[in-house]
């Protein structure tokens, strides 16, 4: 697992996710631990670097 910090797009505070590393790519949705509003995650690792992390605010 990899904790990975960064700027919630609602409140812009800083926060982490738990990424799980052994997986190639995954999208979900988890709420902000600090507003607790949703955020659309797209993760994609190779050999288990992260390469790519994007976020997404669904009221977009």
């Amino acid at each position: 697992m990899l904790e990975h910090f960064f700027q919630c797009p609602y409140c812009w505070e800083e926060i982490s996710f738990l990424l799980d590393s052994s997986i190639a790519s995954s999208e979900y949705i988890e709420d902000c631990e600090i507003c607790c509003n949703p955020i659309e995650t797209n993760v994609n690792f190779d050999t288990e670097v992260l390469i790519s992390f994007e976020i997404k605010n669904l009221e977009q």
